[in-house]
């Protein structure tokens, strides 16, 4: 037996419990993993509370993110004791995730945590730090350099964004973030930040076009948040958007990308491919200190994991959340 969170939706309505559940009703997978941290993400706090439609199968393990040792292996590329990551695919939808203390997946799915990482420091970033970093990758693909101008990002405060603004700030980049969190000033100025504005400033129906702000962005938001910061990116700029906590609507016109050049990139986490996932995480080892994990996130322990998602659900949540199995 092991230690899980489960979700029913049953006669008793829509609930999350923690309890024991049998390994053999793990999914099907050639890799047995010993999970020793998992962490909470916007998602999960949907999915454990209710309020999104996230959970499509019933029950339901939630946690879209672990780290753990490899107990067991069909796959020749992992070996029992080898350190993994396991972020996206479906877990906590329609595969159980990582609230339990053993998970099975299939070797595709794995990341190989890299050597300069530690399991807890991986949780720290979880799914945001990875997509995170593959937003700033998507902005070195498109040629967006420190020379050509500020960066914005929106949501500084949350996950994506505190690592978002740590890691460009470390290439160099002036580094606007944006957040409707006053009291957060000095956290983002300590990541990085160069200036903070306020996110009533975006958030508001905007001009289809807008001065020329800034030379690329990192979006959280969508919504008129998202339209705001295309119609005020430089000419030739670029923007990834990764987020929704605003809107998933984007009320714009093509002025943008038709009178200046601008490119907005999609960014997705759960589908990435295994290359794509692997560089990523090699690139977040080599430029984010073990030191910024611990500033920018706090540990609780499984049973926690309902309350605190009420309070990230609420705002309240700033950094990361990492849960320890």
């Amino acid at each position: 037996m092991i230690k899980a969170m489960l979700i029913e939706n049953g006669d008793n309505g829509y609930t999350a419990n923690l309890t024991e559940v049998d390994e053999s009703q793990l999914p099907d997978g050639n890799v047995t993993v010993d999970i020793e941290w998992s962490t909470l993400n916007y998602k999960d706090a949907l999915a454990l509370t209710g309020k999104g439609r996230v959970v499509r199968r019933f029950p339901m393990v939630p946690g879209i993110d672990f780290a753990g040792r490899v107990h067991e292996s069909g796959d020749s590329r992992y070996r029992p004791g080898d350190q993994v990551v396991m972020t996206g695919w479906g877990m906590g939808e329609t595969r159980w995730g990582g609230y339990a203390q053993r998970g099975r997946v299939e070797g595709d799915m794995l990341v190989k945590l890299p050597e300069k990482m530690s399991l807890r420091g991986s949780m720290a970033l979880g799914t945001a730090g990875l997509t995170a970093m593959l937003c700033v990758l998507a902005l070195e693909r498109q040629g967006v350099k420190p020379a050509d101008g500020p960066v914005l990002v929106t949501g500084a405060t949350g996950g994506v964004g505190s690592v978002a603004v740590k890691l460009l700030a470390g290439r160099g980049f002036e580094v606007i973030a944006s957040t409707g969190k006053a009291s957060e000033r000095d956290y983002l100025l300590a990541l990085g930040a160069s200036d903070i504005i306020d996110r009533s400033e975006l958030s508001a129906p905007g001009k289809p076009l807008a001065a020329e702000r800034w030379a690329g962005a990192v979006d959280t938001a969508g919504g008129n948040t998202l339209a705001n910061v295309c119609a005020a990116t430089r000419y030739l700029g670029t923007v990834a958007a990764c987020g929704l906590a605003e809107d998933m609507g984007f009320p714009a016109t093509v002025a943008p990308f038709i009178l200046r050049g601008v490119t907005l990139v999609g960014i997705d986490s759960v589908m990435c491919p295994k290359p794509l996932r692997q560089q990523a995480w090699d690139r977040l080892s080599e430029e984010l200190p073990e030191r910024f994990y611990a500033d920018v996130s706090r540990q609780i322990a499984l049973e926690d994991v309902c309350d605190a998602a009420e309070d990230l659900i609420a705002g309240k949540v700033r950094g990361r959340i990492v849960v320890s199995l």
